[in-house]
Parts: C-alpha cells; sequence; structure tokens
C-alpha cells in the first residue's frame, strides 16, 4: 500500500488508517451493544492482517472502550512495524469547563500514561486532543504538559481532533500541532477549505468519517424520516459511479485521497469484508479532475445539519 508523509513529522503513514473505535466499544449503525461487535480475538486477528496487508497507521483514544487494549496485545511484538495515534481523555466536564490548572496537567498525563500501559509500549507516535475546542487550545497549561510529555520522548507528534473548521483554523494558527484529525466527505467538505493552509504549515491531515458512520455505503436506506433530504442527496451520488467498478464507500474514500493534502483516510474496520473493500480501494488511482469537480459540487446544501453527534442524540441512526 502506498504510503504518505504525515506533513513536516518525519512519519509516513498508509493512505488507509485502521479506525479503531468499532473494535473497542459498540459503534455505528446497528451496533447497539457488546453482542453486536466482534469478539477480541477476531478483532486482534482482523488487526495483524491489516497490518499484514500493508496497514501501518492505526488509531484509537482512551476513550475508545477496549480498543487500545486489544491494540497493545496484537502488536506487542511488533511495535516497530507500526504507527500508533491514541488520544488523551476528553478535558472539559458537563458544564463545558477545563479543571485547574494542576489537575489539567495530571488529567493528560495520567491519561497518557494509561494509554501507553495498554498499548504496551514506551511511546506513541502521535499523541492528540480528543474533541478538542477553542477554549482547549487557547489554554497555555495544554501546550506545557504536551510539550513535556514530547520532550520525554513519550511521542513524536503532537496532534488535535477537531470537529468545525473554526477550531482546525485555530489549531493551524497556534503553530504547535503537527497534525490534525477532522471530518471530511462527500456530504461534509467545509474543512477542505483549510488544507491548503494546514499543508503550507506543514501540518498533516488525517481524515475521519469519510463514510459518515456508514451512510456512505448500502446503510445509507431506509433512514430516519427525520434524514429523508439526507438519504435523498445520497442517492445523487451514485451517478459519480457509473463506469466505475466500485462502490459508494470506495467512492467516498477516493474522493478524500484525491487532495495531495491529505496524509491518510481513517477507515472503520471491524470486519474481515470491510477491511477487504478498504485495500481494495487503495489502488492508486484517485478521482480524475473532472470527477473531483463533478463531487465537489454535490456537497451538501445544508453542511451545518450534518452532525452525528446530534442525530446520535436524537436516536435517527438506530
Amino acid at each position: 500500500m502506498k504510503k504518505r508523509k504525515l506533513g513536516n513529522t518525519g512519519i509516513e503513514v498508509s493512505e488507509i488508517a485502521f479506525g479503531g473505535v468499532e473494535i473497542g466499544l459498540p459503534y455505528g449503525i446497528g451496533v447497539n451493544s457488546d453482542k453486536d461487535m466482534i469478539s477480541e480475538a477476531k478483532a486482534i486477528d482482523l488487526l495483524r492482517l491489516a497490518l499484514d496487508s500493508g496497514i501501518n497507521f492505526f488509531d484509537t483514544a482512551r476513550m475508545y472502550g477496549n480498543s487500545e487494549h486489544i491494540m497493545g496485545k496484537a502488536f506487542q511484538n511488533k511495535r516497530s512495524e507500526v504507527i500508533l495515534a491514541t488520544k488523551c481523555v476528553h478535558l472539559l466536564d458537563n458544564e463545558g469547563n477545563l479543571p485547574p490548572k494542576n489537575k489539567l496537567r495530571e488529567t493528560v498525563e495520567k491519561s497518557m500514561y494509561e494509554s501507553l500501559k495498554a498499548l504496551q509500549t514506551d511511546y506513541v507516535d502521535i499523541f492528540m486532543l480528543h474533541q478538542a475546542t477553542v477554549k482547549i487550545l487557547e489554554n497555555e497549561e495544554i501546550l506545557t504538559v504536551f510539550s513535556s510529555l514530547k520532550d520525554k520522548g513519550l511521542f513524536k507528534a503532537a496532534g488535535v481532533s477537531t470537529y468545525t473548521t473554526e477550531v482546525t483554523e485555530k489549531t493551524i494558527d497556534i503553530g504547535f500541532w503537527n497534525m490534525i484529525q477532522l471530518p471530511f466527505n462527500l456530504m461534509d467538505q467545509r474543512q477542505g477549505e483549510l488544507f491548503k493552509k494546514a499543508d503550507e504549515k506543514g501540518i498533516g491531515i488525517v481524515v475521519r468519517s469519510v463514510l459518515l458512520k456508514g451512510l456512505l455505503s448500502d446503510r445509507g436506506r431506509n433512514l430516519h424520516p427525520a434524514l429523508k433530504d439526507v438519504e435523498n442527496h445520497i442517492a445523487k451520488y451514485h451517478e459519480l459511479l457509473e463506469g466505475t467498478n466500485y462502490k459508494l464507500p470506495a467512492l467516498a474514500t477516493k474522493f478524500a485521497l484525491s487532495f495531495p493534502e491529505v496524509s491518510s483516510v481513517l477507515v472503520g474496520i471491524d470486519k474481515q469484508e470491510y477491511l477487504e473493500e478498504a485495500l481494495r480501494t487503495v489502488d492508486g488511482v484517485y478521482l480524475s479532475k473532472e470527477k473531483l469537480n463533478k463531487a465537489r459540487q454535490l456537497a451538501y446544501p445544508e453542511p451545518e445539519f450534518i452532525n452525528l453527534p446530534y442525530w446520535d442524540k436524537m436516536k435517527w441512526l438506530t
């Protein structure tokens, strides 16, 4: 599998990153409890198969249930072969406030060391803020503790997981962060406006939500009535599949990889068939300039409505 540079970090990552949330906790359409999930043993086999198939980039988080623990077991004798990215615990309380300075440092450090223990390693390649906000990014103590942990060799590159373009742009402007993981897909293309700016600053871009939690696949049918307009819009992408031998998930992935600033696309994988489909997608053939322009014109007209956490809260995806 082709690898791309992750900004100016010196790290090279596979075009597909293995998203670890699905192997760690119930996540996705139709996955409501542990009984709907892949077993730990099968998850370990799947991770190793992904590595053997050319994927070297694996993404997890402290908040992803058993995901770090499972990856630790899978790669305990293969650490030098993999690029591991994990994320700090959430830092805001229920009222949206950060803890006091000393407690904040303690929380980040505790999260770091717990991740290292679960992953059975003495360092990770990328350590990220999870669900960052402008308030979090503007906190000087966070920069101080991340710098301290990096100086100790506990991670190589500092990253930020963002949701909004405001937070992404703030991350770029600060000048400390090495990579950004952000949502970008056929439906919601707003973050693409910042790709060039990030690239000019040497910041690597990792795209997530490329399949919009599975909606940009066969699952994007018979949706909740509140998502009728979304379902109708998804159907429009099938015209881009004419003359090809691949399906909508492959189109969605190729779309993101058609941007040279994108280092890798995060794909949630909890079945061998999903892994095989992802591998078939990265064949070195991206969208033509004409097809890419057409795809850009087919962005959802009200992207602010594309809000997966809210849809989850409203039970529209169950």
